[in-house]
C-alpha cells in the first residue's frame, strides 16, 4: 500500500486536469482542489467517524465526502424493506447503504441499492447465535417473497461442505450457498454429488457455518419509476455472555464504504468497530486489489475496476487520480453501467411467478432505449437499440414474465462492450493511471 499523502500536489493535479481536457471529461478545477482540500482534512482529523445532524445520517470521514442525501429518503423507504429489525437484548442492528448508493454525490448512474447491516446476536454459545441467525433470515426470506412491487431472488446462507452439482452447474466445495424461495420453504436443497449420488443439504446444516449472508430482491420502484435490484449484504457477529465478540463468517468486515441511514445505530457501531482489525484499512484495500485484478484479467469490466480503483486512490493518498475518476464517473456515457445493471433486473423479475408486471418492464425498457439514443450515437447506438427492442417485444408478445435470458444478455453484453471501451480509453489516458493497470496485468 502506498503511503498517505499529507497535501495535494497542484502540479500534478494540474496534469490530471490536462489529461482531462485532452480526453473530453470535464473536470471542474475549483470543485476538484476543494475536494483534494476537505481529504486531506479527514485524513487529518482525530476522529474517523462524521455525523451529518441534519439528515441523522453517519459514516467514515472520507466516506462521507462522497454521500449526498438528496435521496434519503428513497433509499430509507427501500430500506425498510431489507432491513432486520432489533430484538433487545437478542438481536442488535445497524443498517447502512454501500456500493455506488453510498456514492450518490459523485455516481450520478448508480446501479443497485445496496445495502450493508451489521447484525449482533446476544446468546449463551455460537452454535445459539447460529440458529438465532437461521431464523432471522429464513423469517425475513418468507416475509418478504413476495409482494405488490417486489419480489425476492435469491439468499445466500451456508457453505457446500463438498463438491455438488446443483441446476446442472458444478458447484466446488466451500461455495456459498443460494437458496431460493423455494427451498427456503422447503428447509432444503436438492443436489448430486459429483459421483452422482443424490444429495441433500438442510437448512439447519448450513446454520453451523453461515459463512456470507446475502440477500436480493428486485422492486419496482414507485418514486423513479423504474425497476431496481436492492440487496442487503450481513455481517454477523455473536456477543457472549462475557462481552467478547465474535464474527460468525471469521471475520468483521471494515466500515470505509458504508453510511449507516439512523443515529440511533451509533451506539451498536460503536461498540463493534472497536473489534475492527488493526490492519483493517489494509485488508480492504488488499481485497479491493484482487478485484481490480479480476476484472482487469480474468471478467475484463473496466467499469467495475475504476470503481475499486477510486476507494483504493482516495484511501491511499492516490489523491489526484482519484479526483480525475470522480468526474469520469459523472460523464453520460456511464449511463450505461446503469443501463447494464437493469437489464439483469429486467430478467430477474422475467418470471411467470413473479409480481413485477409485463407493463413493469415495458416502462422500464422504453426507458433504457431512450437512455441508450441520448447518449450514443452511430453503430453503437444501433446495435443496442435494435437489440433493446427485440427484448421489448418479447415482452409485449407474452402474457406471462417468462425468462428472456438469451436475449437479456445479448443486449447486456453489447452495453457492457461499450462500457469496457469508454472506460478503457480514459483510464489508460491517463499516464500514472494507464501504469498502475499494466502493473496489476502484468503481475497476474
Amino acid at each position: 500500500m502506498s503511503a498517505s499523502k499529507s497535501t495535494p500536489s497542484s502540479d500534478e493535479l494540474a496534469q490530471i486536469i490536462a489529461s482531462a481536457q485532452r480526453l473530453g471529461v470535464e473536470m471542474d478545477e475549483e470543485e476538484a482542489i476543494q475536494w483534494l482540500t476537505a481529504i486531506a482534512a479527514a485524513k487529518s482529523s482525530e476522529s474517523e467517524l462524521v455525523i451529518d445532524t441534519s439528515s441523522g445520517v453517519f459514516g467514515h470521514r472520507v466516506t462521507m465526502l462522497d454521500f449526498s442525501p438528496e435521496d434519503l429518503t428513497h433509499f430509507r423507504e427501500i430500506g425498510r424493506l431489507v432491513e432486520f429489525m432489533d430484538q433487545p437484548g437478542r438481536v442488535e442492528t445497524a443498517l447502512a447503504l454501500s456500493g455506488s448508493a453510498a456514492q450518490s454525490k459523485i455516481q450520478s448512474y448508480p446501479g443497485d441499492a445496496d445495502y450493508f447491516e451489521r447484525v449482533n446476536i446476544i446468546a449463551e454459545t455460537q452454535a445459539e447465535a447460529c440458529q438465532i441467525l437461521a431464523d432471522l433470515i429464513r423469517t425475513k426470506a418468507l416475509n418478504t417473497a413476495k409482494g405488490p412491487s417486489y419480489q425476492l431472488i435469491e439468499v445466500k446462507f451456508g457453505s457446500y461442505p463438498y463438491d455438488v452439482i446443483h441446476d446442472s452447474h458444478p458447484i466446488p466445495a466451500g461455495s456459498p450457498i443460494s437458496w431460493s424461495v423455494e427451498e427456503i420453504q422447503a428447509g432444503k436443497i436438492d443436489t448430486f454429488k459429483t459421483d452422482g449420488s443424490p444429495a441433500v443439504i438442510r437448512w439447519e446444516e448450513a446454520a453451523a457455518d453461515p459463512g456470507w449472508c446475502k440477500l436480493d430482491w428486485v422492486i419496482a420502484d414507485p418514486l423513479r419509476g423504474q425497476l431496481a435490484n436492492a440487496s442487503n449484504m450481513l455481517d454477523v457477529t455473536w456477543e457472549a455472555p462475557d462481552g467478547s465478540i465474535t464474527p460468525l463468517d471469521g471475520f468483521m468486515d471494515p466500515y470505509f464504504q458504508e453510511v449507516y441511514l439512523e443515529a440511533e445505530s451509533i451506539p451498536i457501531f460503536s461498540k463493534l468497530s472497536k473489534h475492527v482489525s488493526a490492519d483493517a484499512l489494509e485488508s480492504y484495500i488488499s481485497q479491493l486489489e484482487k478485484e481490480v485484478n479480476k476484472y482487469l484479467t480474468k471478467e475484463i469490466n473496466y467499469g467495475k475496476a475504476a470503481k475499486r480503483m477510486y476507494n483504493i486512490f482516495r484511501l491511499t493518498g492516490r489523491y489526484e487520480e482519484a479526483a480525475f475518476l470522480r468526474e469520469l464517473f459523472d460523464e453520460p456515457t456511464t449511463l450505461l453501467y446503469q443501463v447494464w445493471s437493469l437489464i439483469r433486473t429486467i430478467d430477474d423479475a422475467s418470471n411467470p411467478d413473479s409480481p413485477i408486471t409485463v407493463e413493469h418492464m415495458l416502462a422500464q425498457t422504453d426507458q433504457l432505449i431512450i437512455a441508450v439514443i441520448e447518449t450514443l450515437e452511430g453503430e453503437q447506438e444501433t446495435e443496442i437499440v435494435r437489440r433493446l427492442l427485440r427484448l421489448r417485444d418479447s415482452f409485449s408478445h407474452q402474457q406471462t414474465n417468462n425468462k428472456l435470458s438469451s436475449e437479456a444478455e445479448a443486449a447486456r453484453a453489447e452495453v457492457i462492450n461499450v462500457v469496457n471501451n469508454f472506460f478503457y480509453e480514459k483510464l489508460t489516458a491517463v499516464p500514472t493511471i494507464k501504469v498502475y493497470i499494466e502493473e496489476k496485468q502484468y503481475k497476474s
